[in-house]
């Protein structure tokens, strides 16, 4: 039986559970019922787009927190671009999966050409992103980074490399539903960890833990956050 680590805070009745969550906005309103103490504590949301948008903007609302994003984004395989080896962040941070690198046998070139691909990516959500939400120092914050679910961990490894570069103070990651796995790989890089759901076993799937699931396309991210933006001004 997985024990989790003493940084971490899950929901014990939600435990291999699946699905639990109607869909993303409601996976951040449950998600905030184990972040009760969080509840104006002057944090900084961080949410990872595309995903961890509609989760991110329904924890800032409930536990009444300024949002942000942080955009990272997953490298992905040339055959297969649901599987990634590794991430890369908007400042420049990046974290390869060496051992994925190593099975697939990946050549220098096409991880080279794939870290192009996807800062040009992230560079562009930058810019459009700050359209409509201003940027917030991190320098001494405290920062929740928010994703809708915790699968390999690489997203959120580069989410927490590039809020520490930025002077964060405190981080804490927050995802509704995580592999055990991954949870256990996470816990020590940052100081606090809340995961919902955790599923233990061989099969995990961020989906499986939500009734109703779909890609958030780039006009959904950017309609949620202007209606966070009017809903604060």
């Amino acid at each position: 039986m997985w024990q989790p680590p003493n940084n971490v805070t899950e929901d014990p009745d939600l435990h291999n559970r699946y699905p639990v969550f109607l869909d993303r906005p409601a996976a951040g309103a449950g998600l905030a019922k184990i972040m009760s103490e969080r509840e104006d504590c002057g944090a900084v949301v961080c949410a990872i787009p595309a995903g961890g948008v509609p989760v991110a903007t329904a924890l800032a609302a409930a536990l009444g927190l300024r949002l942000d994003v942080l955009i990272v984004s997953k490298m992905t395989l040339p055959w297969n671009t649901e599987a990634g080896f590794g991430a890369v962040a908007a400042d420049g941070a990046i974290e390869i999966n060496q051992p994925m690198v190593n099975a697939m046998a990946l050549d220098r070139n096409t991880i080279d050409k794939s870290i192009e691909a996807t800062s040009k990516k992230v560079a562009l959500r930058e810019r459009r992103y700050r359209r409509l939400i201003d940027k917030r120092a991190l320098t001494g914050a405290a920062v929740i980074l928010v994703d809708d679910g915790l699968a390999s961990g690489f997203t959120l490894r580069v989410a927490i490399k590039s809020a520490r570069a930025q002077g964060a103070g405190t981080i804490v990651v927050a995802v509704p539903t995580g592999h055990s796995g991954s949870v256990d790989g996470i816990a020590p890089l940052c100081d606090r960890l809340y995961c919902a759901n955790v599923r233990e076993g061989m099969r995990f799937a961020v989906a499986a833990a939500y009734a109703t699931w779909s890609d958030v396309s780039e006009s959904e991210v950017m309609q949620q956050l202007a209606d966070w933006h009017r809903m604060k001004a």
